[in-house]
């Protein structure tokens, strides 16, 4: 069955259902819990289009680029052999991917976007946005529309994750050299739990200011899965495969969304147990 898909809340595109919404898959990243992407073929099957929310490879990242780049064309060679369209939706790891940042399903009723916007400075936690803080302002200084218009917080957003962008190591680091990077500033881990913790609320806001007809926002970014209930709106998180957080799947179908845990056993990714269901 096909379903339009409005892009970037214009132009629409009659794609196939299911659709599947996966984020975060962090490929060729030293700690993506992914080394062999056949292994996601049983969570691609069955798909009519799977929209990639953010953050699928390492764009910015040098150290991780060269893999990453050859994970993320494996990728795309088996949604094809698999039959499911992709789209791919920028994310502050892979900020290149054309388009705006976001769709839109249901005529608007459910907004899909990686989830750097929600914040002022994209990743709160982020050593680099702690350090030059003033330049986060300098920059929301240079697109003023940004407070109101949602292309231009995208746009933004980008830009954010640009010229702010984390200082990747390879392999190799010692346990004392990581442990140093995870706490220091000091106010890094305060900063991730405060994003943790607010999710929900920052997403009703953004939807008041961006997308006032969304009922539910579907993002990924903060590698914690969950679904919150705040000012009449749902804010659903697809968590991440990266190593604590648990990954989620998202499917739209024939007016319904649901929401489940993706099953990482026996060495393979594949849809497990169904959580939530919405009908629209």
């Amino acid at each position: 069955m096909s379903v339009y898909l409005r892009r970037c809340g214009s132009a629409e595109a009659q794609v196939n259902e299911p659709i599947r919404v996966l984020s975060d898959l962090h490929l060729g990243h030293k700690v993506s819990r992914i080394d062999n992407v056949s292994a996601l073929r049983p969570l691609i099957a069955g798909a009519g289009t799977v929209i990639f929310n953010g953050d699928v490879w390492q764009e910015l990242a040098l150290p991780f680029f060269e893999r990453s780049s050859e994970m993320l064309a494996e990728l795309k060679a088996l949604c094809h052999d698999e039959g499911a369209e992709t789209v791919f939706l920028a994310g502050n790891h892979d900020p290149g991917w054309p388009g705006l940042g976001w769709v839109e399903l249901a005529e608007g009723r459910i907004v899909i976007t990686h989830g750097d916007a929600l914040f002022f400075d994209g990743s709160p936690w982020k050593r680099e946005v702690l350090v030059r803080s003033d330049h986060v302002r300098e920059l929301w200084k240079q697109h003023p529309r940004a407070h109101h218009d949602a292309e231009e917080r995208l746009r933004l957003a980008r830009k954010i994750a640009r010229e702010l962008c984390s200082v990747e190591h390879p392999t190799g680091r010692s346990f004392v050299e990581r442990t140093w990077d995870a706490i220091m500033p000091p106010q890094r881990a305060l900063k991730m739990l405060e994003s943790w913790l607010t999710q929900g609320s920052k997403g009703a806001e953004f939807c008041e200011y961006y997308f006032p007809e969304a009922e539910v926002l579907i993002v990924g970014h903060f590698h914690h899965a969950g679904t919150w209930l705040r000012k009449g709106r749902r804010i659903i998180n697809t968590g991440s495969f990266v190593a604590p957080g648990r990954a989620h799947w998202i499917e739209w179908n024939d007016g319904w969304l649901h929401r489940g845990l993706i099953d990482e056993s026996q060495n393979l990714y594949r849809k497990g147990n169904t959580l939530d269901v919405w009908r629209f």
